[in-house]
């Protein structure tokens, strides 16, 4: 059995229990959730299993959650977004909590936007929009290729193509790029998402194929990359191949570009260690792990900016910390100096089906250009009214929120 929200935008009974949104606090944990909201953790954490354990530790800051209450205000239900596919709901039966992992039904939308610059794209994206997320997709789709600082001009145009995911009536997750043009000095700059989810140029160039900057958001460096240096442990000089991320035990840690695992068990003095085999010769390797993913193993393919596994402390460390190496044919590189992986240039039948969806794309881009219909922003979250709570055996349509 699989207990649901169903959830309307308007209040129709006097009677109904009440839906409120929050936000996940920074360095809030899940157990201090629990103790906060006076829930039982031995049956919402510690009668867990361990796979589920672990799902509780990828609650990310900033995260918007659901909280429904009766008229009383005891909890009745919690839905807890862990990415853009997997929430935890905990629910009230009878007189206790119960835990289950559920799919997120979300609705996508492709939406467009088009302004013209009086400052800077971020400052114009943000000032209309709203969304800090459309800012940061429409700036990091350009910054490798173009300099906004030096050649934007106030009066340039920008448009932007995207697809934006929906639940509960409002973006969800990070919105995802089509298409892009914006004037520098009246030059028109385009980009394109093809097929094969990499981004490229008019003339079918690839202008995103960067490594991440950091596997692990926030952490400060511990350690640099150096053929010489006075090992901690062994208290001798030792090269160090790679980065260290200082960071609390259980964050999470990102694959630095995608690839294929090649490897994801315990290694010597590695502890554990994921390796990812990526384009054109290079390798990630990822140490000292707490733990990996659930789903996390030898041959998944795996995406650039997709949590892998969790900061620990396993094999030869002095601290919960990442260590994050470079390889480029088994040769080992500092992270901090090699960013770009080579760019493709696409050729023949991949040519020939780019320039289709490039022209799809183009006509698009025209359109909204030359349309003087202003970019719509969500309203703020109210309080929704929560009607019927359904229970839906296996050979019925089941839905979820």
């Amino acid at each position: 059995m699989i207990r649901f929200f169903i959830l309307l935008l308007s209040i129709t009974t006097l009677f109904a229990s009440q839906v409120q949104r929050y936000r996940w606090a920074n360095g809030e944990t899940y157990l201090v959730f629990l103790q906060k909201n006076n829930l039982p953790t031995r049956d919402l954490y510690y009668n867990l299993d361990k796979d589920d354990q672990r799902l509780t530790e990828e609650m990310r800051t900033g995260v918007h959650y659901q909280i429904l209450r009766d008229n009383n205000g005891t909890i009745e239900q919690i839905l807890l977004p862990l990415n853009d596919e997997l929430q935890i709901h905990l629910y009230k039966e009878g007189d206790n909590y119960k835990f289950e992992a559920i799919p997120i039904i979300s609705e996508t939308k492709t939406e467009a936007f088009h302004t013209t610059i009086t400052s800077s794209p971020m400052y114009n994206i943000l000032k209309e929009t709203g969304s800090k997320k459309l800012a940061q997709i429409f700036i990091s789709s350009f910054k490798n290729s173009l300099n906004f600082k030096n050649d934007i001009r106030k009066g340039d145009e920008l448009v932007m193509i995207y697809d934006q995911k929906y639940r509960l009536g409002h973006p969800f997750s990070m919105p995802v790029l089509k298409a892009a043009m914006i004037e520098m000095r009246k030059k028109r700059h385009y980009i394109y998402r093809n097929k094969d989810e990499r981004y490229y140029n008019e003339k079918g160039n690839e202008v995103e194929g960067f490594l991440l900057a950091r596997p692990v958001r926030g952490a400060r460096i511990s350690s640099y990359f150096t053929k010489r240096r006075y090992h901690p442990v062994l208290h001798k000089w030792k090269a160090h191949l790679g980065i260290d991320y200082a960071a609390r035990r259980g964050t999470p840690v990102r694959a630095a570009g995608s690839g294929r695992i090649i490897y994801a068990a315990r290694m010597g003095s590695y502890g554990n260690l994921i390796k990812i085999r990526h384009a054109d010769g290079y390798e990630t390797r990822y140490a000292h792990l707490k733990s990996f993913r659930r789903g996390i193993k030898r041959g998944k393919y795996v995406k650039k900016g997709q949590v892998i596994a969790y900061v620990g402390s396993t094999g030869r460390s002095t601290g919960p910390h990442l260590h994050f190496e470079l390889r480029k044919r088994g040769r080992a590189i500092n992270p901090l100096r090699v960013v770009q992986v080579t760019t493709k240039k696409l050729k023949g039948k991949e040519y020939k089906e780019f320039v289709k969806l490039k022209k799809k794309y183009d006509k698009e881009l025209e359109f909204h250009l030359n349309s003087d219909e202003k970019f719509k922003k969500t309203p703020p979250f109210q309080n929704m009214c929560y009607v019927h709570l359904l229970t839906k055996n296996d050979n019925e349509h089941n839905n979820s929120y």
